[in-house]
């Protein structure tokens, strides 16, 4: 337990020491908020589906999550680099300790930029419909985090050299992130569309959070809090698997 709470305690740290990295996350969800939220809410609303503030809002906040979440995992790059990594796997610890203190280090660090981010939303115009939803989206924003930071510690796990990551913004990230359904809603989409967003995982987790913010879901609550247990699951253990066999 003690190297778990080290573990976490450190990347708590090195996100509350970054300054730099707590405003860039905000750089993103503020563009979308005024260019998107503003700019396409009058054909939004003109199409009779309301405020497209409201609708954007659950969504940008599930890509901060998962943006944070992806690159906490990918962290181990730069452990790597800078000898962390070693120090760390030559101490007599379990493995398995150094993945669970990183994972909850990254999980809530995602949950911190995404509370940020809430309250930009807030700033922004944004109401969920009852003020007591307001847990149940942080439950949401937790499982995106453990779903994606479990991916980011295999592909960390992988990588060997940080030209990778242009790799994995460009050709995962951000499919992710756009097939999810956090830019347009899910209803009435072309057949091969449809199926893509469907084995999205943060689909899910961004129609879990709209469903519980503004009501408003498409696979139903439900089906969005198993299929995100499941595929927390999957993806911890994946990341757990591929770290066990890094080699420095």
């Amino acid at each position: 337990m003690g190297a778990i709470y080290i573990l976490w305690r450190r990347e708590i740290k090195r996100y509350v020491r970054s300054r730099t990295q707590i405003i860039a996350s905000l750089g993103q969800p503020m563009l979308y908020l005024l260019a998107l939220g503003f700019g396409l809410g009058p054909v939004f609303q003109r199409a009779g589906n309301g405020s497209y503030l409201q609708f954007l809002a659950p969504g940008v906040i599930g890509m901060t999550v998962l943006l944070s979440a992806v690159f906490s995992g990918l962290g181990l790059l730069w452990d790597r680099q800078f000898g962390f990594l070693k120090e760390t796997l030559v101490a007599p610890v379990p493995r398995l300790s150094i993945v669970i203190g990183k994972s909850l280090g990254g999980v809530t660090v995602a949950l911190l930029q995404g509370t940020l981010v809430v309250v930009v939303c807030l700033v922004a115009g944004f109401r969920p419909l009852h003020w007591l939803s307001l847990p149940q989206g942080f439950g949401y924003m937790a499982l995106m985090a453990l779903v994606f930071g479990g991916l980011g510690t295999a592909l960390g796990s992988k990588l060997q050299d940080f030209q990778g990551m242009q790799l994995v913004m460009n050709f995962l990230v951000l499919p992710i992130f756009f097939f999810s359904g956090a830019l347009f809603p899910l209803d009435h989409l072309p057949k091969l569309l449809g199926v893509v967003t469907a084995v999205d995982p943060l689909s899910y987790g961004i129609d879990g959070l709209r469903g519980t913010l503004i009501g408003w879901t498409h696979f139903g609550l439900i089906t969005d809090l198993a299929v995100l247990v499941v595929v927390a699951g999957v993806t911890l253990v994946m990341g757990s698997y591929f770290f066990s066999r890094i080699e420095v």
